[in-house]
């Protein structure tokens, strides 16, 4: 039975949750709208280690809103009662799949055909997390979905402030630790974590304005082991909140990405240290811990122009389409493959 307050939190909730799903009415046609004529790209300067992207508006506005929502929401349906709890493995046949979904605008589907807001249901949209949660459904599951990425998102606060001091022009809107580890539902049973794109771009850009400047390769794994401390926090957040099944993406090289094709070697160079290092020390390793690890870093898709939305850094329908298989299989199957231990694209680049 709710209490007084939490009672008052949960209508204040379903209010919130009624004008996200009328957020067409202030910003877009539909909540699960059309790429075309969403003003997007990447601006990439060859002599400073630099990426930005331009934000509508309007998306902006409703981030602003729905982050709002998550902070009146308060941590809806977690009190203080909370315990770690260890991994559980996949879901028996037929069963309900309380899906969430911890990410940055590869969980909204940027670089689809139809992109999702954050935080609202999105049936129809393309990216892996959506089409992840139709094939679900086709394969006998009932899935009750809840999309926490926000795109431009972060980690953590460490790597939100860093983007802030090197990439002013690129406004990093939250990260997965204060906006949305707390909000992973009590009852939730599979979690999807992708992270580390932001995070390299971040470090070239702060290369570029002069972090590191005397060992900048130092700089580089310093900034990753952070990232693995901040990993290890999200991990921890999510395990004191629900009994779940936990699958992660491992990031590709970087440095293979379309979006760097015409990068300095330099550049390129600092994106294959920090991607592959990310993958190989911080993320490949959790399947001691009973994690299932999504090897996107050896897998020679992540590297097909085809699959690539025209700024060569976010996936388009093909490309979400493939990591979405790759993530049912690892949600599913007993035993999912570990990530290799070598592979070619881990040194694309020399």
């Amino acid at each position: 039975m709710l209490t007084a307050p939490a009672a008052a939190a949960a209508v204040v909730a379903a209010i919130i949750r009624s004008w996200l799903r009328n957020c067409n009415e202030v910003f877009f046609p539909d909540p699960c709208h059309s790429n075309k004529g969403i003003t997007t790209g990447a601006i990439l300067s060859l002599q400073v280690f630099y990426v930005t992207h331009h934000i509508p508006i309007s998306w902006i506005g409703a981030v602003t809103l729905c982050l709002t929502a998550s902070v009146a929401c308060d941590r809806l349906g977690l009190g203080d009662d909370k315990s770690p709890m260890g991994p559980t493995g996949p879901p028996a046949p037929g069963a309900t799949i309380v899906y969430t979904a911890i990410g940055a605008s590869d969980a909204t589907g940027h670089g689809g055909s139809i992109e999702c807001l954050p935080f609202v249901d999105c049936p129809n949209g393309t990216g892996y997390v959506q089409v992840a949660a139709r094939q679900l459904r086709a394969s006998g599951f009932t899935v009750k979905l809840t999309n926490l990425g926000i795109f431009t998102a972060v980690i953590g606060p460490d790597f939100q402030a860093l983007s802030a001091q090197y990439r002013p022009n690129a406004p990093v809107l939250g990260n997965y630790i204060d906006q949305e580890m707390r909000f992973v539902p009590k009852d939730t049973t599979v979690v999807t974590i992708f992270a580390g794109g932001n995070e390299v771009n971040t470090i070239t850009a702060a290369l570029g304005g002069g972090a590191g400047a005397n060992d900048q390769a130092g700089y580089i794994d310093q900034q990753v082991k952070a990232f693995g401390v901040d990993y290890a926090t999200l991990l921890t957040g999510i395990r004191a909140q629900a009994a779940t099944r936990i699958v992660v993406l491992n990031l590709p090289n970087l440095a293979g990405l379309p979006y760097l094709a015409a990068a300095s070697l330099p550049q390129r160079q600092a994106a294959q240290r920090a991607a592959v290092a990310m993958a190989t020390t911080v993320v490949n390793p959790l399947t001691s811990q009973g994690v299932a690890v999504v090897d996107l870093l050896c897998d020679s898709r992540s590297y097909l122009p085809s699959n690539y939305f025209s700024d060569g850094f976010h996936p388009n329908d093909s490309g979400y389409a493939f990591i979405a298989g790759e993530v049912v299989r690892a949600i599913t199957l007993t035993s999912y493959p570990a990530p290799l231990g070598s592979c070619p694209p881990m040194t694309l680049v020399r």
